[in-house]
């Protein structure tokens, strides 16, 4: 039987990845959805998550999908009320949040998934797998786009939990935490705050392992020519490039894999994998290192930015 699924929050990354992929996913039936401002052809529709779960259709599981800062409440009321919770990234505004869910599903029996959609992209398994048979010299992060292409008139994303340009880096953080064998750590930061706004609309960064590996990464959202998605890590074996946010991956030029993109299904595919095993996969290495930067970095203020 068909996991009956709400969806909550209904804007862009639901319209563009979620619903697409519900439509047509066997383990899965949308039955309703709650958002404020939007509604979903076909199924029920309520304003909130509060009355989605006291008058909606019966629900195994939700899909969270609204801003981060409100999210904690959202998944605490499912939770509570017996349904499994899928989180889209980030998590939750504070790692303490997520870690309170994490203990709550775990109480409750139920299955919180918290989802980094970039891991799926088709190269990153195979640039995991080159990159633990080979010695790791140096890697760099470009991560750059135009905020007014992938988050038009979304105003929760420069206040205060918003995340700001660590919204799409936190993309990177997640592959890069994923295909690199040994875990890592901040060393320096800078964010660059618009003299108008509450989060960063750019950051670099400067991280290194145990052994001294130098990691360096470059978040903008002020790129205006097309988006720079990629991570370049020299090795004893050659440049090993992950490109168009790991969907290619390459060897001194030479691919060795490429595929279209399935992020969002191989996502929902986990979803359901992890709710027939009673488990729950909360994996908040990208989240931290998104603290640290806030708790490390310099604070440089830049001209004000206006959609």
């Amino acid at each position: 039987m068909a996991v009956r699924l709400g969806i909550v929050g209904v804007g862009k990354i639901v319209r563009d990845q979620h619903l697409p992929v519900l439509a047509n996913h066997p383990a899965f039936e949308l039955v309703a959805a709650a958002s404020r401002n939007a509604t979903v052809d076909g199924v029920a529709n309520f304003k909130t998550i509060e009355a989605l779960l006291a008058d909606g259709p019966a629900l195994d599981a939700v899909a969270l999908c609204m801003p981060p800062r409100v999210r904690y409440a959202a998944a605490r009321a499912a939770l509570a009320h017996g349904v499994h919770v899928l989180l889209e990234k980030p998590p939750g505004a504070t790692l303490s949040e997520v870690d309170d869910l994490a203990a709550q599903a775990d109480a409750a029996g139920r299955t919180l998934y918290a989802t980094w959609h970039s891991r799926h992209a088709p190269a990153v398994a195979p640039a995991k797998a080159l990159l633990a048979d080979t010695t790791i010299r140096a890697v760099d992060v470009q991560w750059r786009e135009d905020v007014r292409k992938w988050h038009p008139g979304q105003a929760w994303i420069w206040q205060p939990g918003g995340f700001g340009v660590f919204d799409p880096g936190i993309n990177a953080l997640s592959i890069v935490t994923h295909v690199l064998p040994r875990p890592f750590f901040l060393r320096e930061a800078t964010l660059s705050f618009p003299a108008n706004r509450a989060t960063p609309i750019a950051a670099d960064l400067s991280f290194t392992d145990a052994d001294g590996l130098p990691i360096t990464a470059a978040f903008d959202w002020r790129e205006t020519g097309g988006e720079t998605w990629d991570v370049t890590v020299e090795t004893a074996a050659g440049t090993v490039a992950l490109t168009h946010g790991g969907s290619r991956l390459l060897r001194d030029g030479e691919e060795l894999a490429a595929a279209p993109e399935a992020e969002y299904r191989a996502i929902y595919d986990r979803f359901a994998e992890l709710i027939a095993a009673g488990r729950s996969d909360v994996d908040l290495a990208p989240l931290k290192h998104v603290a640290d930067a806030f708790l490390l970095g310099q604070h440089k203020t830049v001209e004000p930015f206006d959609d």
